[in-house]
Formats: structure tokens, sequence, C-alpha cells
């Protein structure tokens, strides 16, 4: 069984999609179509920067899902191959899962587009610039993670925001609490907290805010059943239902992002094969959190997807 998973935030660089648009009619379509939906040049942006214009969350997510669904088009169109026919399960990364949601036809590009940028938008106002902090811990486990945010909390908003796999923990919350769990990790037996480079507190309660902005702007696009079952990130269980999978992307904004465990989950249905769309993120904490032997390939250039398409 294969699985087509979709990265998430930090995936981006200067430079995505250029080679992939040069070289095919097909990416240059879909980037086009992302650009007329948003009103802006954002695959000029994608392609030239200036680097901290890209890293903006509400131009970083529909970057990253647009840089993805141009891969899978090529794929699919020029390969000769559909999503249905070559995946059983879709899955991604916090954005990532409405670019696997778009890769399985739940919505179209143009609505994918534009939620994203809502939910950058709304994801960053949530909370004013300073208040709100991420970190990764490095060599932890999600219970020693969670321990350490309850040590750090003292009232203040500490939680696991992402678990990406058995050695990467991300935390979120109060700036001065997610501070002092980063520390306090030595005493918690972990190799090392980093402070991220984010402009706010992502998937804990503090966007709240967002996850009602969110709610209003999937009650007036909601999503259609999708080709595949999506492997959805905070049950990290497969679901099909158009209405279950709206809740769960609005929950998904203040939810745990629990990757490794989505991983574990679809090892446990048969998937032997992860292909990663658009990143090489994904790909090497699939084969950190796998208990057995599978395979997880990134496809990003032409010379990717020629090699993937023999496969298939």
């Amino acid at each position: 069984m294969r699985a087509f998973i979709f990265p998430g935030q930090g995936s981006q660089s200067v430079g995505m999609g250029k080679a992939l648009a040069d070289a095919s009619p097909v990416a240059r379509e879909v980037f086009q179509e992302v650009d007329d939906a948003l009103g802006q040049h954002l695959f000029k942006l994608m392609s030239e920067g200036p680097e901290d214009q890209l890293t903006l969350t509400e131009n970083a997510q529909p970057a990253i899902m647009a840089n993805a669904i141009a891969t899978l088009r090529v794929l699919e169109r020029e390969g000769g191959v559909t999503l249905a026919g070559k995946a059983d399960y879709v899955a991604g990364h916090s954005l990532g899962e409405y670019s696997a949601l778009c890769a399985a036809g739940a919505f179209d590009l143009a609505t994918a587009a534009r939620l994203l940028k809502t939910r950058g938008q709304a994801m960053q106002a949530a909370v004013p610039v300073g208040v709100g902090a991420m970190a990764a811990l490095l060599g932890a486990d999600i219970d020693t993670a969670q321990k350490l945010a309850d040590a750090a909390a003292e009232g203040e908003v500490c939680t696991v925001a992402n678990d990406n796999d058995p050695s990467q923990v991300v935390i979120s919350g109060h700036k001065g609490a997610v501070e002092r769990a980063v520390a306090l990790v030595k005493d918690f037996g972990i190799k090392r907290g980093v402070l991220l480079p984010v402009s706010a507190p992502f998937h804990c309660p503090l966007m709240q805010p967002a996850a009602d902005a969110m709610a209003q702007a999937l009650g007036a696009n909601p999503p259609a059943a999708p080709l595949a079952p999506v492997v959805a990130n905070v049950t990290a269980s497969p679901v099909s239902d158009a209405a279950e999978i709206r809740d769960l992307l609005v929950q998904q904004v203040t939810g745990r992002v629990r990757w490794r465990e989505s991983v574990a989950s679809m090892e446990d249905i048969g998937v032997t094969q992860f292909v990663e769309f658009g990143g090489k993120v994904l790909s090497p904490m699939v084969k950190r959190s796998a208990s057995g032997e599978v395979e997880a390939v990134s496809v990003i250039s032409m010379d990717d997807i020629e090699a993937l398409l023999k496969t298939l």
C-alpha cells in the first residue's frame, strides 16, 4: 500500500518550484491558478524572494501547497497516472493536510489556496508578535516533552504542538513558558531545545481565534469527500467523511499534529511506501517513526518524478 504525503511550514525556500515551472507547462498552470485565486504574484515571491516575505505565514502556507500540488499534477498529467489509482491514503503535516485534501479532490486548487491564505493570516493575527513562541526538543519523546511542558507552564500555556518522530517534539505556547522549557531541557534528559523562528505559537490553545476564523471559512467552503482517505493530524486515523474532515481541520489549528502516530497508523494499515511531494522534510521523519521496513521518497524535481513513475 502507498501513501502520498505533503510537507508543512518550514519547508519553503526561495527558488521553490522554479525548475519545475521551467520544465513543465502543467506546473506553470498550477502556479498561475494560485496567483489568480489569491490576486498576488505568489510564484514570483517563491522564485525570487525576498525570503522574509516568503517566510510570512500567510505566504508560506499557500506557497508550500502550490509547490506540492504542482509536483503531483506533473506526475499525474505527464506520467498518465491518477492519485486515486496510485495512493491508498493521503496525509499532510499541519498546512500539508490542506495540500493532501486538494490532491485528493476534497478542495479545488483555488479554494485550497484561499483557505490557506486565510489560515495563515488568522494564525498570525491570533497572538500579538512576541507573546508566543515555539521550540523544537531534540532527543525527546512525547511523554518526556509533555512533562517538561507541564513543568515550565507555571500558569501559562505550554504544550506539545507537533509529535514529529520518536526523537523530535515541538512545544508551543506563551513565550516565557517556552523559554523556561528550553532552559530546563537538561533536567529532563533531553539533548537540546531550540527556539524556532516562527511568528506565532501554532497548534496550541492560544490559536483559538484562528480556529474560529477557520470554522467560518470552512463553513463557507466545505470540503468534498476525498478520493482517498486522509489520515488526520488530530486523530492520526483515516477519515473520508466530508463533515468530519471539516471539523477536524478546525480542531487542527489548536490541536496537536500527531505525525509520529499517523505514520504508525498508516504502517499498521499496511502502507509500505510513503511518497512526499514538494519537500524533503517528512521522509526522514517517516523513516525514524516506522517500526518496520518502509520506503520513503521525496519528489521535487522532474528527475524525481521520472524515477517515481518507474516504480508506480
